[in-house]
C-alpha cells in the first residue's frame, strides 16, 4: 500500500512538474499580453480620432493575438454544435439564440426549432423560395446576407479592408498563375504589376467588395454572377475573428485567415469570390468541391496554400458553371466573404459600408454599361 502511494504520488508530481507549471506558465503571460494589448488599444482610442493610423495593430500585438488557439476553439465550438440536443431542451436553447441574433424565423422554410437535431443544423437553415429574390435587371448581386464593410475599385494592387485599413491584392490571391498552369510569379513584380496581370480586357478595371456575416445571418452563400469557376487556391492560415471591430484593428486580416479562393471567368474577364474562414467559423463547405478540407490541424495541411485547377482537360475535375443566385456553399456560423473581378470603367456600386444586405439584391447601379444581358440557358 505504502508502495502504491509513492508511486502515485511520484506520478503525480511528474505531471505537475512536465505538464502543469508550463501551462500555468503559458496562461499567464498569455493574460499578460492581451492585457498588455487592452491597455494599449484603450489609450489609443482615448487619445487619437477615429480611423487613425496609431489605432491600427502593431506586429507584436498581432504576434499575442495569433498565440490564441483559434483553431483549436473553433474545433471544440463544432463539436459542442453538432452536439444532439434533446427536444425539450431545442426551444429553450435554439430560440435563445434566434433572439439574440435577431434569426427570422418566418423565413426558415423550417421554422419549427424542435426539428433541429443540433446548433449546426439551425446555423445552416435554408430559406423558403421567394424570401431571397434574385434582381433580374442586376448582373452582380450580393452572394449572401450580410453587413457592407467595404467596396470600391482596386488602386495599384491594394483594397480597403474596412476604411483607412488596406490589404494587398497579390498576398490575399497569391500567385496568378490559374490561367497558364503552374509557373513562377515574376521577381520583383509590383502589386500595380499584379493588379493588371490579372485582367483579361486591359480597358477594365478590377472591383471588390467585401461582406460580413454575423451569427444571426443565412448561413448560406450564393453565386452573384453568372460565370465558370476553373480553379481554386486553399489558403489554411489563421482563424482570427473577422468581426469589424477587429478588421478596423487588423492591417491584413482576410490575408492571414484560413479562405478558399475560387477564380474564374465572367462575360468581363476575371471574376473571383472568396469565403474567408474566422473564429468558431472553421468549417467552410462548397457544394460542387467536395475535396475541400478546412479547419484542418496544421500537421495535415503545412503548406501555405493548395491549388485545384477545375479545367476541363482536368483528369479529376471539371469546371464549375454557376448561374446567378445558384447556391455556392455554406458556413458554419458566420464569416466574410470577398469578391475580385474585372468590370468596364464605369462600373458603380450602389450599396453604403455598414448597409445591411440580403442575398439577391444588387450590387451596382444598372444604369452603367454592365447591366443584365438575356439568360442564353
Amino acid at each position: 500500500m505504502a508502495a502504491t502511494t509513492a508511486f502515485k504520488g511520484a506520478k503525480n508530481s511528474r505531471w505537475r512538474r512536465f505538464v502543469l507549471k508550463p501551462f500555468v506558465f503559458v496562461q499567464f503571460f498569455f493574460g499578460i499580453g492581451l492585457l498588455a494589448i487592452a491597455l494599449k488599444q484603450f489609450r489609443r482610442k482615448n487619445t487619437h480620432p477615429a480611423q487613425s493610423p496609431e489605432l491600427i495593430a502593431k506586429d507584436w500585438e498581432i504576434l499575442y493575438y495569433r498565440i490564441i488557439p483559434f483553431r483549436a476553439i473553433s474545433r471544440a465550438w463544432g463539436w459542442l454544435t453538432n452536439c444532439h440536443l434533446p427536444v425539450w431542451a431545442r426551444q429553450p436553447l435554439l430560440g435563445l439564440y434566434a433572439r439574440t441574433f435577431n434569426c427570422n424565423l418566418e423565413e426558415a422554410m423550417d421554422g419549427n426549432l424542435d426539428n433541429y437535431s443540433c446548433l449546426a443544423e439551425f446555423f445552416r437553415r435554408k430559406l423558403k423560395n421567394g424570401v431571397r429574390p434574385i434582381d433580374p435587371a442586376s448582373t452582380v448581386v450580393a452572394p449572401s446576407d450580410g453587413t457592407v464593410l467595404n467596396f470600391g475599385r482596386v488602386t495599384a494592387g491594394m483594397m480597403e479592408q474596412v476604411k483607412g485599413v488596406s490589404y494587398s491584392l497579390g498576398e490575399f490571391l497569391g500567385p496568378a498563375y490559374w490561367r497558364n498552369g503552374p509557373e513562377v510569379q515574376p521577381a520583383g513584380q509590383t502589386e500595380l504589376e499584379y493588379e493588371k496581370s490579372l485582367l483579361v480586357n486591359k480597358d477594365n478595371d478590377l472591383f471588390h467588395c467585401v461582406i460580413y456575416l454575423a451569427p444571426g445571418d443565412y448561413h448560406c452563400f450564393h453565386s452573384p454572377v453568372d460565370w465558370t469557376v476553373n480553379f481554386r487556391r486553399h489558403f489554411p492560415g489563421a482563424l482570427l475573428s473577422v468581426n469589424p471591430s477587429i478588421a478596423k484593428w487588423v492591417a491584413g486580416l482576410f490575408s492571414l485567415n484560413e479562405r478558399a479562393v475560387y477564380v474564374g471567368r465572367w462575360k468581363h474577364g476575371f471574376f473571383s469570390m472568396t469565403p474567408v474562414g474566422a473564429t468558431n467559423v472553421g468549417s467552410i463547405r462548397v457544394y460542387a468541391d467536395e475535396k475541400l478540407r478546412t479547419n484542418c490541424t496544421k500537421w495535415a495541411l503545412p503548406l501555405p496554400y493548395y491549388d485545384r485547377y477545375m479545367g476541363p482537360t482536368e483528369s479529376d475535375s471539371d469546371e464549375i458553371p454557376l448561374h446567378k443566385g445558384e447556391i455556392f456553399g455554406e458556413f458554419n456560423l458566420g464569416s466574410t466573404i470577398v469578391l475580385i473581378f474585372e468590370a468596364p470603367k464605369d462600373f458603380e456600386f450602389k450599396i453604403r459600408p455598414g448597409e445591411k444586405i440580403r442575398m439577391g439584391q444588387s450590387l451596382h447601379s444598372t444604369g452603367s454599361s454592365v447591366k443584365q444581358e438575356p439568360a442564353a440557358h
